[in-house]
């Protein structure tokens, strides 16, 4: 088995960060590769090595293979992680790491090539009988996918096969809309990960999004860490997490926690990966797709299990055995994650760009933080706009909201608009709190969710603000003969 010496991140900010943290305390040295939008990073900074990479953009430097490759070969890094997003789930990145003699921190290409394509995943699934939602796929269809897609009935969820992050997914809920739908859809996935396979299923309306983490090891093992609910979503993307899921009985928790597991070894899955479901009002679940890469969200799993995942992830990388059974395994707390976004929630979500001029995050006991930013630094639509993620653990989901609650109170972003108003009003949502959430709850509540208008009071101490912090109202009017006393002084 391999003996990891030297771990690249072939990735960015955040994410970067926090692997880097785990590679500090395993004391294997971690290599940063970076744009020159990134040269300011706390990544760049945080890593005893970081090597700066080129490509026609931003995003496309990060993207190319060659670039990571170039890279291990200068730095002699021996082991690749790929972080999440970018190359994390391109088995033909994963294929050429493995002729260059350098471990990939992951699944095994084949894996991924089955599960991480939601196509090929749910054929999987169909014939080893786990529950699916009515779909159709561009393969089974052929020349009729259109006419094909209509037979399932309305609504229509238009998916691309070869990604998620709710890139390439367009509703459906009228017959005459849905041939626009599938470009629209076919156009996006193209752009988002060079592949423009879609494929068509039934949209239940109202469920909750419930996904399990899993682990398996390269001896045939595999347990699960529990489940996220990840219901709590803006334009298909989620930005609450927890753990465990809400208002879930003892029973029905078990099942699809079993479920997921039963999918990884009937792939003969191995490393981190995650397997989604839709839940149902009528609480059936579905597979929905796994994702074959450490989540966004693995935090809130972290925090009640107390486990450090990509420290299991190098572990099993190097051949090593998963050092717990699943009766060792138990949960304690409740976790909250919340994504802080440059964006602007009363404008679509519109993301914002500019200079951070004040960025200050919370600290406490219960609190963690995974952040890519700095004071300064420059917010671009080069990247994803999320800044920051805000964990929180405490005994209970109530006491948990309320930390959450407190820790956005005192987390300070100037420079962009941000949704940390928006979370915080999500979090006071009555039915939040009461753990009626859905996938459509940010919609259905959209006018609750709204802010107050500001009162006449809250107008005036605005504008004084404002006036007050202006030179041109602050600074003294001079006139003849004191302008041209200069700094004379009695």
């Amino acid at each position: 088995m391999p003996d990891i010496t030297q771990v690249l991140i072939a990735n960015r900010g955040e994410i970067a960060c926090r692997i880097l943290r785990t590679l500090n305390r395993m004391d294997i040295p971690g290599v940063v590769v970076y744009h020159f939008a990134d040269a300011d990073s706390p990544a760049v900074k945080m890593a005893a090595t970081a090597v700066q990479i080129h490509g026609p953009t931003p995003v496309a430097a990060y993207l190319d293979v060659e670039n990571m490759i170039a890279a291990c070969k200068e730095t002699g890094a021996d082991a690749v992680h790929p972080g999440f997003g970018f190359l994390a789930e391109n088995p033909k990145f994963a294929k050429r790491l493995a002729r260059e003699g350098i471990t990939f921190i992951g699944p095994h290409p084949g894996a991924m090539e089955l599960l991480g394509n939601k196509v090929s995943a749910r054929t999987f699934c169909m014939d080893n009988g786990f529950p699916l939602i009515t779909s159709v796929t561009e393969a089974e269809a052929k020349e009729n996918f259109i006419e094909s897609a209509r037979k399932i009935g309305l609504p229509i969820l238009i998916k691309a096969a070869a990604g998620g992050g709710g890139k390439g997914m367009q509703i459906v809920r009228d017959h005459r809309s849905l041939d626009q739908a599938v470009l629209l859809a076919k156009n996006e996935a193209q752009r988002s990960f060079g592949d423009d396979e879609v494929y068509a299923e039934r949209l239940l309306e109202e469920p909750r999004h419930i996904e399990v983490q899993i682990m398996g090891d390269l001896h045939g093992n595999v347990v699960h860490l529990g489940e996220r609910e990840c219901s709590i979503q803006r334009r298909f993307q989620k930005i609450i997490e927890e753990s465990p899921a809400p208002m879930l009985t003892r029973e029905l928790r078990e099942k699809i926690c079993t479920t997921a597991v039963e999918i990884a070894r009937r792939a003969n899955y191995h490393n981190a990966g995650t397997v989604e479901f839709i839940l149902a009002p009528d609480n059936e679940f579905y597979f929905l797709e796994m994702n074959t890469r450490l989540q966004v969200e693995h935090p809130v799993t972290e925090m009640v299990t107390g486990l450090d995942l990509v420290e299991l992830q190098i572990r099993i990388a190097r051949g090593e055995t998963l050092p717990l059974v699943q009766d060792q395994i138990k949960t304690t707390g409740h976790a909250i994650e919340l994504r802080l976004y440059a964006e602007d929630p009363a404008n679509d979500f519109l993301p914002s760009t500019g200079a951070l001029l004040a960025y200050s995050l919370p600290t406490g006991k219960g609190i963690r933080i995974e952040n890519g930013f700095a004071r300064g630094m420059q917010v671009t639509s080069a990247f994803d706009p999320m800044l920051a993620k805000l964990i929180v653990h405490e005994k209970n989901r109530n006491q948990a909201i309320a930390l959450a609650l407190q820790a956005l109170n005192d987390t300070l972003v100037l420079g962009v608009t941000t949704n940390i108003d928006f979370l915080a009003r999500i979090l006071a949502h009555q039915a939040f709190r009461a753990g009626r959430i859905h996938t459509g709850f940010i919609p259905t509540h959209t006018k609750e969710l709204a802010p107050l208008p500001l009162n006449q009071e809250q107008r005036d101490l605005l504008l004084a603000a404002a006036a007050l912090g202006s030179r041109e109202f602050s600074d003294p009017v001079l006139t003849e003969p004191y302008t041209s006393l200069g700094d004379w002084r009695n």
